[in-house]
């Protein structure tokens, strides 16, 4: 029987628990593959802003270096959304991977041969941002392909899961790994370059899960849109669609101004408190970012086994959970202690995790197939397309007051999200298929699609 066959309605009830999803082939290497990377995704989060520290010791070059990264990712990733639904997912998720795995293993070795040098990483920072522009709107895509609709929370929840766990296990590992070889002198930077690594082998794993996947089919694209279209009118398309939906023009706008107040302090603003407030240094920033991962995880469990908020209180219940947000980065800024930090971005991170969960499924749900790259990449936009300015902002004013810095946008971050719950589209989060011809159903025929 075919994964995306539709069960029957004894079957139904048993697709959302773990083990049933684990038994489908192509979502288990997925899940396996994903695992393995996003461990080691973790160990090249935290090594590259030390790395730049121990290099400049500056907050400001570690925002440029971050937004380098993401300024290519920003430009070309409606193009990576627009090929995902032109071609394969499983096929722009490889390439991406095999680029990228060529690209760690080239950092790792500058770093270990003491050959790096602060232009370089400019560059490589470039080639990674642009080859992540690809592979996030293709793993995002990908999942709704291997599995049946009814069970893509639970996916969401067990992929975004073990994304958290990674998260909470990896920081540490990698700071202690850090810090211990930083020790010795004659070892120099060989923590952050073994870190490096590392990932680059875990990307050579995922590599191959994703060759092992069958039946991840190409899209029939002329089909499903009725007409060949240039890449340049996919993407338009994708564009025109987000901009009629009252509801997705307000999320997406929502989480572009949130994601602007809240990434620069998290990825530049706490390895700085990490090195000038606290002690405990490469080890504080990973426990502080292992207790945001765990926090996540412990969202993403409460997402996957709690019901879901019916549509009309489900806005406005993301929306009191989003603001803790806000909430958490004024008290980051306000921490005097480790301790204090790190439960504070625990809390924060049940609130992250939770959230992302429930949005995700409600817009994979809400969406055709065939825009599914392209939707997934415009969230993807929406999320990172201010993160370079951010970033820049964040390493220019951390350096000044940084207590300032984090009380002000996590104060703006509350107040935002209070406005946009005054929109009616939010509160109710209106339902309806997103590019497809049952868009315009009448509501009785539309309760499902959340």
């Amino acid at each position: 029987m075919s994964v995306r066959e539709i069960k029957s309605p004894d079957e139904i009830g048993q697709e959302h628990s773990l083990m049933s999803l684990l038994r489908v082939r192509n979502f288990r290497l997925l899940w396996i593959g994903e695992a393995v990377s996003l461990v080691g995704d973790q160990f090249y989060l935290i090594a590259l802003p030390w790395l730049v520290l121990q290099l400049t010791g500056d907050g400001l070059v570690v925002g440029t270096v971050l937004a380098l990264v993401g300024i290519p990712r920003a430009l070309f990733i409606l193009v990576g959304g627009a090929f995902t639904d032109r071609f394969s997912p499983r096929s722009v998720m490889l390439a991406s991977n095999l680029l990228r795995m060529g690209l760690v293993l080239l950092l790792a070795a500058l770093v270990l041969g003491s050959w790096v040098e602060l232009w370089m990483l400019y560059l490589l920072a470039l080639a990674f941002g642009l080859t992540d522009a690809f592979f996030y709107p293709a793993q995002s895509a990908i999942i709704p392909r291997l599995i049946n609709k009814d069970q893509l929370q639970t996916a969401n929840a067990i992929m975004h899961g073990t994304m958290q766990l990674s998260l909470f296990a990896g920081p540490v590992l990698a700071g202690y790994l850090i810090a211990t070889l930083g020790q010795r002198e004659d070892i120099a930077l060989g923590g952050i370059g073994l870190a490096f690594a590392l990932d680059a082998f875990t990307f050579l794993a995922s590599a191959a899960t994703l060759w092992l996947i069958r039946d991840d089919r190409p899209l029939n694209y002329e089909e499903k849109m009725g007409q060949a279209s240039s890449l340049v009118n996919s993407i338009v398309e994708g564009l025109r669609i987000v901009w009629k939906d009252t509801a997705l023009r307000a999320f997406f706008s929502l989480i572009a101004l949130s994601n602007f107040l809240i990434n620069g302090p998290i990825y530049v603003g706490i390895p700085v408190l990490a090195a000038s407030r606290f002690s405990e240094g490469a080890v504080a920033f990973g426990i502080i970012m292992s207790a945001y991962g765990g926090g996540s995880l412990l969202g993403t469990i409460l997402a996957g086994v709690l019901p879901r908020p019916p549509s009309r209180t489900m806005g406005i219940i993301l929306g009191v959970v989003w603001s803790g947000l806000g909430l958490g980065v004024v008290v980051l800024g306000l921490a005097s202690n480790i301790y204090i930090a790190a439960a504070t971005a625990l809390a924060m991170g049940v609130s992250q995790g939770y959230v992302v969960i429930l949005f995700i499924t409600w817009l994979q749900r809400r969406t055709d197939e065939a825009m599914l790259g392209r939707m997934m990449s415009l969230l993807l936009l929406a999320s990172v397309g201010l993160q370079p300015i951010s970033f820049v902002l964040t390493g220019a004013l951390v350096g000044i007051d940084a207590r300032a810095l984090f009380i002000t946008a996590g104060g703006l971050m509350i107040v935002i999200v209070f406005l946009f719950m005054l929109n009616p589209a939010v509160r109710s989060m209106e339902t309806g298929l997103v590019g497809g011809q049952s868009q315009n159903m009448p509501p009785a025929a539309l309760k499902e699609g959340v």
